[in-house]
């Protein structure tokens, strides 16, 4: 009999929170990922098979849907990243793939990718700070890909001007931690 026991991507039996100076860093380990591409000539197909579980189109370029039950964003072409509640949707992958068929390809992405939820009055001053991104002109459900330190992460926008979600690789999940609360500190 095993005793195994799971961790978060920063490798704690519970999720690190991280408060410094207005801004509150949340590592979230409470969502199931998983993405969705379209597989050739088949987008059409992919956005009618989204339509009925995600209640809305699958985004368009630079934007995401947040949503009640599933939320998702635009990856690139004819690529997007869903998230549900690891709770209720721990297979999300077998979910979407049975909506899908044959029009797409889904994978299990939970193991994959690490998400950092960010919040407080420093937020713009943090960003700044680790990317390129244009936060303040960000509307809620924007999605920018860029480099955070060395990293390729996702940013996407919760609330406009105070919360954003960072998703990066799970493999560097304390490098983007550290980069994060290096960031704050040096905002203050």
């Amino acid at each position: 009999m095993h005793k195994l026991k799971p961790i978060s991507a920063l490798g704690a039996a519970q999720p690190q929170v991280d408060q410094i100076a207005g801004l509150t860093i949340s590592e979230r380990s409470d969502l199931a990922l998983a993405s969705i591409a379209a597989r050739q000539g088949q987008g059409e197909a992919c956005m009618a098979a989204a339509q009925p579980w995600l209640q809305a189109d699958l985004p368009s370029p630079g934007q995401g849907h947040l949503g009640q039950t599933y939320s998702c964003f635009w990856m690139g072409p004819e690529q997007w990243m869903v998230s549900a509640d690891q709770a209720d949707h721990e297979d999300l992958a077998s979910e979407i793939k049975q909506s899908f068929g044959a029009a797409a390809s889904v994978s299990e992405q939970s193991g994959g990718w690490c998400r950092f939820d960010l919040k407080g009055a420093q937020l713009g001053a943090v960003l700044e700070r680790l990317c390129n991104v244009d936060f303040a002109a960000m509307e809620r459900g924007d999605v920018s890909r860029s480099r955070l330190e060395h990293l390729g992460c996702f940013i996407w926008c919760l609330q406009p001007g105070s919360e954003v979600a960072i998703l990066g690789p799970r493999s560097s999940a304390g490098s983007l931690h550290h980069a994060l609360v290096a960031a704050a500190r040096s905002a203050l």
